[in-house]
């Protein structure tokens, strides 16, 4: 399994949808979050995207100099990038990180928003773009000069003279629910990511998009977007979800989801009829809570529990073929440490750091009574 976390550049704190136990995103707490994620084993980080976020790429830039290993997933915006420039960026940023990037590419759900950065196009056009723009780049960041006349691209002799530094260029991941979307993720990208859905719904969607990409001739990985909420026991991880939305009232609820609802975002109706924005049933699969899209877009679903239950729900969906999960937790600083200690012992992990034997003493726990190094409980 490949475990990422998530940087939130738009904003963490203790509680959803209020102001109560917020948290200030500065420089220094972002290097906070940076260096814990590429201290404690997670295989990178992935970073949102979108006018209510700071931007991904000069967030991720200023994180390479204090990580030494952990994987930046940076999206790419067709349409509001040209694919020539985007690789450029990319291809620089692959190289002074020593080959950390990964490319998120975001079409976008949002005409609203999308109009705000220049972009009047609907949504088949915007996937019928990204498929120009797939077509370009990949070609450009393989070393080739490119030619491309489409119905929204015209390049002439586009050419990346200083190459990335991994082959043929950095992973593409892909997120959407829509059948132009997962054509698209299927002809060009590497991993298709799909939010946090029921197991059978995941299942669904990872058979349609395999087939599709059988029809390309390519295979394809999968991964999936979540937060998580895990703790030593199920009562107390439960009480945690409980207590994230504690301050959430009918009203802001309500506002949220007349918000969330005018999105054209295929997943992000997936997601709002999840809970329908109401409290009651949250758990709509088992340890699957969908709590957090009441105020949240995008992903809304938390699998909650213990290390143990939250392991095995994570092997159901990897037994579907999810090989990558991205999560997140709030607040994001402290919950990267709990899902470390407490999950990561149970899953099969490649890279968690491993103490080497030495004459050093590594300290797990307070020493007791000023005298007694503690002792494992396992």
């Amino acid at each position: 399994m490949n475990i990422l976390w998530f940087i939130p550049t738009h904003g963490d704190g203790r509680y959803l949808g209020t102001s109560i136990g917020g948290r200030a995103l500065t420089p220094d707490y972002l290097k906070q979050l940076a260096i814990a994620i590429d201290s404690l084993g997670f295989t990178g980080a992935l970073l949102p995207t979108g006018r209510s976020c700071e931007d991904a790429w000069i967030t991720a830039s200023s994180l390479i100099s204090v990580t030494r290993q952990m994987k930046f997933l940076v999206a790419v915006r067709p349409g509001v990038t040209s694919p020539a420039a985007a690789a450029r960026m990319a291809a620089t940023f692959d190289r002074i990180s020593n080959g950390r990037l990964l490319i998120n590419v975001v079409t976008g759900g949002d005409s609203r928003e999308l109009a705000g950065d220049g972009l009047h196009l609907n949504k088949d056009e915007r996937y019928e773009l990204t498929d120009e723009f797939l077509e370009v780049w990949r070609s450009v960041m393989s070393g080739k000069v490119t030619n491309f006349a489409g119905r929204y691209l015209n390049i002439e002799g586009a050419n990346l003279l200083f190459p990335p530094a991994q082959s043929p260029y950095p992973p593409l991941y892909f997120g959407g629910s829509s059948a132009a979307a997962k054509r698209v993720a299927a002809k060009h990208t590497d991993l298709y990511l799909t939010w946090g859905e029921t197991p059978a719904q995941v299942a669904e969607k990872i058979a349609e998009v395999r087939q599709l990409a059988a029809e390309y001739g390519r295979t394809i990985r999968f991964g999936i977007r979540l937060h998580i909420i895990v703790r030593e026991t199920e009562a107390e991880a439960w009480d945690a979800a409980n207590q994230l939305i504690r301050y959430l009232d009918d009203d802001t609820i309500a506002s949220a989801q007349a918000a969330l609802s005018k999105a054209e975002s295929e997943g992000q109706q997936r997601m709002l009829a999840l809970h329908k924005g109401s409290r009651d049933n949250l758990e709509i699969s088992p340890n699957l809570w969908a709590g957090v899209g009441l105020v949240r877009g995008g992903a809304g679903t938390a699998l909650v529990g213990d290390p143990d239950t939250v392991a095995a729900r994570m092997q159901e969906y990897a037994d579907l073929g999810i090989d990558t999960f991205i999560f997140s937790g709030y607040p994001h600083l402290e919950e990267a440490y709990r899902v470390a200690e407490l999950l990561f012992p149970k899953l099969p992990l490649a890279n968690v750091p491993k103490v080497s034997p030495s004459r050093y003493i590594n300290l797990f726990g307070e020493i007791v009574a000023n005298e007694k190094i503690p002792t494992s409980a396992s």
